[in-house]
């Protein structure tokens, strides 16, 4: 890795992680973006921005609204390739949906990426929280209770270097462990099988979680239910809603396995 943090080896393409960093740098808060903002906020000079938008809008990724630039709906195939590419969230949301069903509370899932992990499915109910939650967000992994459960279940020699990587996610949660406090919350998921987080993400959040496996039974997502500190106890949690929980896991992991059993059929 170069000090900036991109790969240094001789089959980087600079010139592709520099049109990802133009997509990146598009925010609710800012859905248009001047050619000046785009070189400021990516920190490229401005003729190469400028031909990074020429070639996005060629392409069809954004487009000229008056002085700016926004994106197009077609960005979503970016990330909506890798979705529908694995059909896993589509099988799981039934599952989601009955379980929020059965606990009135939010039920989500999430991958690791790097030291974070990232919402990939959510069914959620209306509550106040203290921090939004859609799909793509991503928190500090150790601080969640699905983060404690992807984490449990790398081998030792990933883990260090999954943990080695700084969180991208901007949150700094209350929580922040030491290699031997994580250690030993590792080894009691482990054991278990679930986690808790007891607001150690941000005050107020209770969330419980279990893994998700495929069909060869690794560990391939983490499912939670999460509920308000102020509202639900940690017994109800573990005593009512993990043994549900644990169901909803179980069911989808064994429709990910027949699902991934069908044979593929060309024409």
């Amino acid at each position: 890795m170069s000090d900036n943090g991109r790969g240094a080896g001789p089959d980087f393409i600079e010139a592709l992680a520099r049109g990802l960093d133009v997509l990146r740098s598009f925010r609710p808060a800012c859905p248009s973006m001047t050619l000046s903002e785009l070189a400021a906020a990516t920190g490229l000079a401005r003729p190469t921005v400028r031909r990074i938008l020429i070639t996005l809008e060629s392409l069809g990724y954004v487009r000229a609204v008056g002085r700016g630039h926004t994106l197009t709906p077609r960005v979503l195939e970016l990330g909506m390739a890798y979705v529908n590419a694995l059909n896993m969230w589509d099988v799981a949301r039934p599952h989601m949906e009955k379980l929020v069903a059965q606990t009135n509370e939010s039920t989500s899932m999430a991958q690791l990426d790097g030291s974070d992990i990232v919402y990939v499915a959510r069914v959620a109910v209306p509550k106040i929280v203290t921090l939004n939650v859609t799909i793509g967000t991503r928190f500090p992994a150790p601080a969640t209770s699905m983060g404690k459960v992807l984490l449990a279940a790398l081998p030792p020699d990933t883990l260090a270097t999954v943990l080695a990587e700084p969180s991208r996610s901007g949150i700094t949660p209350r929580w922040q462990p030491g290699p031997g406090d994580l250690d030993a919350v590792l080894r009691e998921v482990r054991a278990k099988g679930w986690a808790l987080a007891d607001q150690d993400l941000a005050p107020g959040i209770r969330s419980v979680a279990t893994g998700v496996r495929d069909g060869d039974g690794r560990v391939v997502a983490a499912i939670n239910v999460t509920v308000h500190a102020a509202e639900t106890s940690l017994e109800t949690l573990r005593e009512e809603h993990l043994p549900r929980l644990l169901r909803a896991a179980a069911d989808i992991g064994h429709d990910w396995a027949l699902t991934a059993a069908v044979p593929v059929v060309t024409a």
